[in-house]
């Protein structure tokens, strides 16, 4: 089993202790309870997103300080829900590479569940907010009334709406930091790193026979490939100095490949508190503890500068390999 797990696997370097241990096998489970059924990673990847979710329902509903341990018991029951909402996001990329259904609209389907599960999650927890905001009145000294919970719900959703673009961002910055080692480490069959100029072309070559809602996923892609683009410049000199060089990924030098890697490990860890289990751990945390728009804070400030850090370092060494190459050559 653990053996089948490992193959279901990008690589075990990606992925820390709690995904090696708990989501990963999970998801391999559930991978192939889906298969047995005939479902296509699609499906699957549609399902994560409405148990996500759902998972608003609850997070909208759970203080402890209102509600006591009723309270309590929906922040929980959110909290599964994601936890649920993951590992089915995992499922998907599992039974893709079990089945061999690899799709083009399935990997932007799978780049936006994060967003699905997230922004009902937001919109629950500023309705929250509107109920009840006696803590941070209290900590603010503002006088509860009609007029001052409204002005506060409002700075709130602004906060909210920097907080998502926040968050968006980091994501869209982790989940290609993340090709950019696969693609290194195990070449361009072991990646799904991509790049806009190619998903333009393949915007184009799209017929009016080609489905709306793949229409309008692929255009939406351009934009979210051009961003990851634009945030990574020393990344994207180094690609272009090697490609010039060299027919794929292969063909690049071992030195190269090997420097790259051992470069990237270092930065992976921190890389993966972009991604969902600790930014979950955090919200959760801040929702027990009754201060939801803490979370909000916490992923503009935080979260902003741990990523400014990933791409610093990620750009540092990217600049000294590409330096190296266009020197050499």
């Amino acid at each position: 089993m653990k053996e089948d797990i490992s193959k279901s696997l990008k690589s075990s370097e990606t992925d820390d202790w709690l995904d090696c241990h708990l989501v990963r096998p999970a998801g391999f489970r559930w991978a192939l309870f889906f298969n047995r059924l005939g479902f296509s990673p699609n499906t699957v990847t549609i399902i994560s997103m409405v148990v996500g979710a759902a998972s608003a329902i609850f997070f909208a509903h759970g203080c402890y300080h209102y509600d006591g341990w009723r309270g309590v018991a929906f922040n929980l029951i959110g909290f599964f829900l994601l936890a649920w909402a993951e590992v089915l996001d995992c499922a998907d990329g599992q039974l893709a590479r079990l089945s061999g259904k690899h799709t083009r609209s399935g990997r932007i389907l799978d780049g936006i569940a994060g967003y699905a599960w997230y922004a009902p999650v937001y919109a629950a927890l500023i309705y929250r907010f509107y109920r009840h905001h006696d803590i941070e009145f209290g900590w603010l000294g503002i006088t509860d009334s009609p007029s001052a919970t409204w002005i506060a719900t409002a700075v709130v959703i602004l906060v909210t709406a920097l907080s998502g673009a926040c968050l968006a961002a980091q994501q869209r910055l982790a989940d290609y930091y993340l090709q950019a080692h696969l693609y290194f480490l195990k070449g361009e069959e072991g990646s799904e790193l991509d790049n806009s100029a190619k998903q333009r072309e393949i915007y184009k070559s799209m017929t009016r026979d080609t489905p709306l809602w793949e229409r309008l996923f692929q255009f939406s892609y351009i934009g979210y490939t051009r961003r990851q683009e634009r945030i990574t410049p020393q990344f994207q000199r180094l690609l272009k100095a090697l490609n010039e060089r060299y027919s794929s990924v292969s063909d690049f030098p071992s030195e190269i490949r090997e420097d790259f890697h051992k470069s990237s490990l270092k930065m992976i860890g921190y890389n993966d508190m972009l991604t969902f289990n600790f930014r979950t751990s955090y919200l959760i945390l801040f929702c027990l503890l009754d201060v939801p728009v803490l979370a909000f804070l916490f992923e503009i400030v935080v979260m902003s500068l741990l990523m400014w850090y990933v791409n610093h370092r990620h750009e540092s060494f990217c600049k000294r390999i590409a330096d190296m190459v266009e020197k050499d050559w």
